[in-house]
Parts: C-alpha cells; structure tokens; sequence
C-alpha cells in the first residue's frame, strides 16, 4: 500500500470539482438560501460521485465505463431534464432563508439531488478516465489498497472544495433582503436551466 496515492486522489478531487459548473451553482444558490450546511451537504452528494467514478478509475472497472460511454445519451438526457426541472423551480421559488433548509429532510434532499446530477453527468467518469490516464494511474495502482487510499483522497479533496466554496459564499448571506435573493433565485434558476438545454443539445442525433 502506497500512501502517496491519497495525496494523487486528493489533488485529483480538488482539481476536478473545483471548475464552477451547474453543481457548484446549484450549491452556491443553497448556501445563499439556506444557509453553509446545506451548501455543503450538497457538494457531499457531489464529492461521493466523484468517488464513486474515482473508483471505477482506479480500479480499472473498464467494463462499467465502457457501458456508462455507451449510454452516455441516456444518462444526459436524464440530467439534462433534471436540470431543467430543477432550474425550473428555482427561478419561480419565493425567497427562503433558512426555512425548512437545515432539517434533516432538506439535507438529504440536497445530497441526494446533487449525488443525482453528479452520477448522471457523463463527463465526470471521462475526466477521471483522462486524468488516471494521463498521470498513468490506471495501470500503477497495483493493489485493492493503494486504489481505496487514492478514492478516500479524491472524496477528500472533492470535500475540501465544497467546504471552502460554501464556507467562503456563506460570508455574503448577510448582506442578502428577500428582494436580492429573488433575483438570485431567478439567475441561478436560468443559468441551471442553460447547462440542461446545453446537455440537451449535446446529445447525439
């Protein structure tokens, strides 16, 4: 067991969930909302799909990414539509602050949704995929244990990012009136609905 290998995963979850995507807006706009725990707990659901493709990288499941490749129009329509839907109903939300946010409901609802999106973005596996690749991991990970240290790192790293992301917006809160968070509702609404129609339109004809 090499533990140099969880400090590859660590920079390796960092890197790749840092880029601000529809993830990171959707867990933006909760931490605004609801407060740094939601926020957070929505970039956990994140960071376990991240492990969870970290591990088919690691562990060379070739046969899993080669099927999710060749369904990869199925599972971006499915995120696309949810994009949609979940832009949909934020645009339109009225303005919460901290309602409802903090229960133990509205946090598994925010894992759960960000876990959603994460899994059915075929690009995250991809990523993986080229990064293990290009550092030649795929082939070096000589044992099970090496592979479990690296996929602890990369749900670390990805966890540390959402803990800095959230933390950091959670500064801003204060200076949010109901008015300032409609319009953010509204924006951010529109921008996740943009990543679905782009996903959408991604797909193969």
């Amino acid at each position: 067991m090499d533990i140099s290998f969880f400090a590859r995963g660590l920079a390796i979850g960092f890197a790749i969930a840092a880029p601000v995507g529809a993830i990171g807006l959707l867990c933006i706009r909760r931490t605004l909302a609801y407060g740094r725990l939601t926020g957070f707990v929505s970039g956990l659901g994140a960071a376990t799909a991240d492990a969870v493709y970290g591990a088919v990288a690691a562990l060379g499941l070739t046969a899993v990414s080669a099927t999710l490749v060749a369904h990869q129009d199925i599972v971006r329509l499915l995120g696309g539509v949810f994009l949609l839907h979940l832009g949909a109903r934020t645009a339109v939300a009225h303005p919460a602050m901290d309602v409802g946010g903090g229960s133990a409901r509205g946090l598994a609802a925010a894992f759960v949704s960000t876990l959603a999106l994460t899994l059915t973005n075929p690009t995250t596996i991809l990523s993986f995929v080229a990064v293990f690749a290009g550092l030649g991991l795929g082939t070096t990970v000589g044992d099970r244990g090496s592979a479990a240290l690296m996929v602890c790192g990369v749900f670390l790293g990805s966890a540390l990012w959402w803990l800095l992301l959230s933390g950091g917006v959670g500064y801003f809160r204060r200076a949010l009136t109901p008015e300032r968070l409609r319009w953010v509702n509204r924006v951010s609404g529109a921008m996740m609905i943009g990543f679905g129609v782009l996903a959408l339109l991604s797909l193969r004809p």
